[in-house]
C-alpha cells in the first residue's frame, strides 16, 4: 500500500492535518488511529468549550470530535480504524519511509512520503508517579474515568478524591459527579490551585467540592478494595487518612513518544517528545509531529491548528520532493535554510516547544511558542539570549504551572544562524 501522507492519530492535530493537506492538494492521505472511532480525547469529554480558536463556535467533546471526523472523510482522507502502527523501517536511502500497520484484517506495509505522528499524550498513572500502595479498583486516571462514564456508562457511587488541581482536574470533578460520586476534594502539593479562578468558585459553589492544597497523596490503602488515601500536609508534615471508593490521578502528562522513539527521531529531554522545528518537522526528513506529542498538554484546538500547520510544511516538503532536489530517485531534498539551532528553556520555565530554528522557516504555530513554568509569577519577563546576547525581553503576565506561558516569535530573525543555542528564561 502506497501513501503520499501517513498521519499516525486520529485526534484533533492529526484529523485537522488530514483535512488541510486535501486543501492543499496532496495525493492520498491515510490516517491510522487503534481507537475504534475517529475524533480521540474530545470523544468521551462529554463538556462544552470545544473549537472555539479553530472552529470559531464551542461545541461539546464529541460533537467536536464528530465534525472533524467527517470533515476529514469528507475531505477524501482515507481512515483506517482499529489499526496499529507497530513496525517501522525508517526511510530508505532514496525511498519513501516503510511502516508496518497491525489490524484484525492481518498485517500490512504501508510506503509513505511523509508521515506525521499526532499521536497525542496521557497522563502518568500512580505507578508511574511513585505512589506506593497496593492496586485495588477505583484508581485511575483521567481518561480512564472518561472512558468508562462517557462510552461505557459505568456509574461510580460513593466517595472520591481528585488528584491534581488544574484544568482537566475540574473536568474529573465533573464527569464524578456525572457518575453519582461524592466528590471530597481536589488535592494539589501545589500552595493553589493552576486553573481558572471561575473553576475553582464553580467547584466550590455548585458542588461544593474544596481545594485541599499543600498537600500530596503518601499511600493508596486496599487490596481486594479501595479503603482509603493517606495524605501529608506539605509544609508541616502532619498526616491523615482519608477514607474512599475512587481516585482519580489527574495532569502530570507525558507524550505518547514510543513511535518517535522507535524511528530514532532526536527527543527534546523537556517536552519529552520529538524535538520539531517550526514547520513542525523532526530530525528525520519528511517526518513531522504534531498536536500533544510535541506540547503535552494544550486544549483540542491548539493541537488541531498545531496539526494545520504541519500540513502546511508536509505540503511544501512534498512540493520541494516533486520539483527536484533529490526526488528524481524518489527522496527528498532537505527543508530549506540549513543547519537548526536549539531552543531550550532555563529552571524554573520546563521546556519550550517547537524547539528548533532555522533560518528561513516559517513561523511557528499561530505565531507563538508555548512554555511551561514550575513556578507562579505575577508579574514576569521572558528573556531571550544567544552567546550572552539578549533578542528580545517580553513581559508575561500570570504565570502559572501547568498553564501555557506564550511567547511571541517576532525575535526570530535577530538570531545568528551560526551562533550558539538559543535560550529562554525568566529574567
Amino acid at each position: 500500500m502506497n501513501a503520499d501522507v501517513l498521519v499516525v492519530g486520529a485526534g484533533p492535530a492529526g484529523l485537522a492535518a488530514a483535512v488541510e493537506l486535501r486543501k492543499l492538494g496532496a495525493g492520498r492521505v491515510l490516517v491510522v488511529d487503534r481507537d475504534e472511532a475517529a475524533g480521540g480525547i474530545p470523544r468521551h469529554s462529554a463538556h462544552t468549550g470545544f473549537g472555539a480558536r479553530d472552529l470559531r463556535r464551542v461545541l461539546t467533546g464529541p460533537a467536536y470530535a464528530r465534525r472533524y471526523a467527517d470533515a476529514a472523510a469528507a475531505a477524501g482522507a482515507d481512515i483506517l480504524l482499529g489499526t496499529t502502527m507497530t513496525g517501522w523501517d525508517g526511510p530508505a536511502p532514496r525511498g519513501p519511509h516503510r511502516v508496518t500497520l497491525t489490524s484484525e484484517a492481518g498485517v500490512r506495509a504501508v510506503d509513505a512520503s511523509a508521515v506525521l505522528l499526532a499521536t497525542g499524550c496521557r497522563e502518568r498513572p500512580r505507578s508511574a508517579r511513585l505512589v506506593p500502595g497496593d492496586r485495588p479498583p477505583g484508581v485511575m486516571t483521567t481518561g480512564e474515568l472518561q472512558r468508562r462514564v462517557y462510552l461505557a456508562g459505568q456509574r461510580l457511587p460513593g466517595r472520591a478524591l481528585v488528584v491534581g488541581a488544574e484544568h482537566v482536574s475540574f473536568s474529573a470533578m465533573v464527569t464524578l459527579a456525572h457518575a453519582g460520586a461524592r466528590v471530597l476534594a481536589l488535592i494539589t502539593d501545589r500552595p493553589r490551585h493552576t486553573s481558572y479562578a471561575g473553576f475553582a468558585l464553580a467547584a466550590s459553589l455548585r458542588w461544593r467540592v474544596p481545594v485541599w492544597r499543600s498537600t500530596m497523596v503518601r499511600q493508596v490503602t486496599g487490596r481486594g478494595r479501595l479503603e482509603g488515601v493517606e495524605l501529608a500536609d506539605t509544609r508541616t508534615g502532619a498526616a491523615r487518612f482519608v477514607p474512599c471508593d475512587v481516585v482519580v490521578f489527574t495532569g502530570d502528562w507525558i507524550p505518547d513518544h514510543e513511535l518517535a522513539r522507535t524511528a530514532g527521531l532526536a527527543m527534546d529531554p523537556g517536552t519529552r517528545g520529538p524535538a520539531v522545528d517550526t514547520a513542525l518537522e523532526t530530525s528525520v526528513p519528511g517526518v513531522f509531529a504534531a498536536g500533544n506529542l510535541v506540547h503535552a498538554a494544550e486544549t483540542a484546538d491548539v493541537a488541531a491548528l498545531g496539526g494545520r500547520h504541519a500540513a502546511r510544511g508536509i505540503a511544501e516538503f512534498l512540493r520541494r520532493g516533486a520539483d527536484g532536489g533529490r526526488a528524481a530517485a524518489g527522496g527528498r531534498g532537505p527543508a530549506p535554510g540549513g543547519a537548526r539551532l536549539p531552543l531550550t528553556a532555563e529552571p524554573p520555565l520546563r521546556w519550550v516547544a517547537p524547539n528548533l530554528l532555522r533560518a528561513g522557516g516559517p513561523a511557528p504555530p499561530r505565531g507563538r511558542f508555548i512554555l511551561r513554568s514550575d513556578v507562579f509569577a505575577r508579574l514576569a519577563r521572558l528573556e531571550v539570549r544567544q552567546d550572552g546576547r539578549r533578542l528580545a525581553t517580553v513581559p508575561s503576565f500570570g504565570i502559572r504551572p501547568d498553564r501555557p506561558v506564550r511567547l511571541s516569535a517576532s525575535w526570530t530573525g535577530r538570531a545568528d544562524p551560526g551562533g550558539g543555542p538559543v535560550t529562554v528564561r525568566l529574567a
